[in-house]
């Protein structure tokens, strides 16, 4: 068997392996969230001081300017000229506030330096103030940074494992002020996942069978588009909407999908679904190959004569095509047939691709073919 036929053979049958028969059950909690319910970005700036010598240099205004501010707002009069500390980088954190954080919590927060220093190793944080979008301060952040990287040594005998310049405080920032979130009373709105008509139908089509409306009553759940399905609160959870919520991400559904194959054509990787159904189509398949061969011959003249030697290049021009091969998918086929018969004709991923991007084209393949 061919190198590349068993590479093809070993893409098809992870491919086949990791692709069900058909879509199973899922909770909704996975395929939907609650509008209004979800985390929050924050950013702030800081400085990070303690380093041995690989902080920020004096072409860093900013580092300097800010050391100099902080040390004036403790009473100290100092000038940034005069300031020649390498110890201290000036940074951007940056942390996520989960949805109904309470004042008081902690959340992590990742430090990178933004000036020229080169290592963050052994820093410390001060106190940054973490703000959100508006504007506001949501957290204060401190601590010592944890690194998964090192720089040892100087100049050119020097040895860098990972990122030095980035850095992680777990539990590094306390929350001051709860984020802003979606009412939970009245009416919910389940955001899908990913957007698809017949998902959402089957999502509310579950809540009302587990929660079936009075006589004379509409339904509690009712489909808006392909990404929302709103949700009324029914009267005997009105007091108590988290337990609502919890109970319609325990109900399980069909999620549909559209049938994808996905090719990388720079490393050959085709991942398909077995279920992806192939029109009637025959596949001829051959190659083309012309090879050129430059050689030097080297031309020697005769004794006692004024000639001179000469490199003379030898140029053959050699072409050779196969036979071509073809296949025949009658009605019903799958990928898997075709990976089959693709096999049999000794192709190779890279003919794979563009076979699939020519069923495409005839639209003999009924699926999405995304190449990346």
């Amino acid at each position: 068997m061919r190198p590349n036929t068993c590479l093809l053979l070993a893409i098809s049958a992870a491919a086949l392996a990791v692709a069900p028969s058909s879509p199973g059950a899922v909770r909704i909690k996975e395929l939907a969230a609650v509008e209004g319910v979800r985390d929050n970005p924050l950013i702030g700036y800081g400085l990070v001081v303690g380093l041995n010598g690989t902080g920020d240099r004096q072409q860093t205004v900013f580092s300097v300017q800010s050391l100099t501010n902080i040390l004036r707002e403790m009473g100290l009069t100092v000038t940034s000229t005069t300031i020649r500390v390498q110890n201290t980088a000036a940074i951007m954190a940056t942390a996520t506030l989960p949805p109904f954080a309470r004042p008081g919590s902690r959340i992590d927060v990742v430090v990178a330096a933004i000036g020229d220093a080169t290592s963050l190793q052994g820093g410390v944080l001060l106190l940054t103030s973490l703000r959100g979008v508006d504007g506001k301060v949501y957290s204060i952040a401190q601590g010592p940074l944890v690194l998964g990287a090192y720089l040892a040594g100087r100049g050119n005998n020097s040895q860098t494992l990972n990122h030095p310049t980035t850095g992680r405080i777990p539990g590094g920032a306390i929350v001051e002020l709860a984020a802003p979130h979606g009412s939970l009373e009245g009416t919910l709105r389940l955001e899908l996942r990913q957007a698809d008509f017949t998902t959402a139908t089957r999502i509310a089509a579950a809540v009302n069978r587990r929660f079936p409306a009075a006589a004379g009553s509409p339904s509690l759940a009712r489909t808006e588009d392909s990404a929302a399905v709103a949700i009324s609160i029914p009267p005997d959870y009105a007091a108590r909407p988290t337990e609502f919520i919890a109970e319609i991400e325990l109900l399980t559904v069909e999620a549909d999908t559209i049938e994808r194959v996905v090719v990388d054509e720079r490393t050959g990787t085709i991942v398909m679904g077995r279920n992806v159904n192939i029109l009637p189509v025959t596949v001829m398949h051959g190659a083309l190959t012309v090879e050129i061969q430059t050689t030097f011959e080297v031309s020697q003249p005769g004794p006692l004569s004024q000639g001179t030697t000469e490199v003379v290049p030898q140029t053959s021009v050699q072409a050779r095509e196969e036979k071509a091969r073809s296949i025949t998918l009658p009605q019903g086929s799958t990928v898997e047939d075709l990976v089959r018969s693709l096999n049999a004709i000794g192709a190779t991923p890279r003919d794979v691709i563009a076979i699939l991007q020519g069923l495409k084209s005839a639209g003999a393949l009924s699926a999405e073919l995304d190449v990346i």
